[in-house]
């Protein structure tokens, strides 16, 4: 591996503080986690923090809102969706976010340049449907 021990908890903690600042009702995919992160971090690392969380630490950290890129739970199953439910956020008849709706923008600009983290890319956020 090119992260050493101390870089890697290092990445962990950046990861851990951008997942932070996902507001409740709003779901982000582990893919812009990584984005957001920057420094060579990618979706697998994301998922590999999440993991890695303590459950003293998971109580502190919004972990459910962290879905993959299709809205769906990849991880402590109905606990997550029962989570997310409570904090408002749908889900569709295969049991996905609606990330229409609840698919978090990333932080604010001002945040992201104080703490050294990405500004994800602007995207259509309602889906197009093709009339072919």
């Amino acid at each position: 591996s090119v992260w050493t021990s101390a870089a890697m908890i290092n990445l962990y903690e950046r990861i851990y503080l951008a997942i932070m600042q996902i507001p409740a009702g709003n779901v982000s995919s582990y893919g812009d986690i990584a984005t957001i992160g920057g420094n060579g971090c990618d979706a697998r690392i994301v998922g590999d923090a999440l993991a890695d969380l303590s459950a003293k630490r998971a109580l502190l950290l919004p972990w459910q809102r962290v879905v993959n890129r299709e809205g769906a739970i990849s991880t402590r199953g109905l606990q997550q969706r029962d989570v997310l439910e409570a904090e408002g956020v749908a889900f569709d008849t295969q049991g996905r976010v609606v990330m229409q709706r609840h698919r978090w923008k990333g932080p604010h600009a001002d945040w992201a340049e104080a703490h050294g983290f990405q500004m994800l890319p602007n995207r259509e956020d309602a889906e197009q449907l093709s009339l072919f």
